[in-house]
């Protein structure tokens, strides 16, 4: 049971981590300065390209079971994003923009450890030894 809800977590995650990263990578300067003032464009695209490649690692290593460990590790990376999404909205002024970041780092914290401690998934390996 709560091997199908980690994987609702983490495509739920994934879904929102790349819908995140895309819109920071084709999103023009101007859009970008608009909606994170505080950081430098370059910096907005760079945690654009850490979203997706989050999202990538929290599906696509589990899915294939080949290196299955990289997902926690994935996720607990989008959770620093994620913790950092919350402070910096906070710290913007925008405190009642704080739902989406909150429920995403939420969501990969949940994943980062279920995948570590409750419902870890073998690698093809593994299995083959038995």
């Amino acid at each position: 049971m709560i091997s199908r809800v980690l994987w609702v977590a983490q495509i739920l995650l994934a879904l929102g981590m790349a819908s995140a990263g895309v819109i920071k990578l084709i999103s023009g300067d101007d859009t970008l300065a608009g909606f994170y003032p505080i950081f430098p464009p370059l910096f907005i695209r760079f945690i654009g390209v850490c979203e997706l490649l989050g999202a990538i690692g929290v599906v696509v290593p589990a899915a294939l079971r080949i290196r299955p460990e990289l997902t926690p590790l994935a996720a607990a990376g989008l959770a620093i994003i994620m913790a950092g999404a919350v402070i910096s909205t906070i710290a913007m002024g925008a405190a009642s923009m704080i739902a989406s970041p909150l429920i995403l780092f939420l969501l990969a914290a949940f994943v980062a450890y279920g995948r570590w401690q409750l419902a870890p998934i073998p690698a093809r390996d593994a299995e083959r030894a038995f």
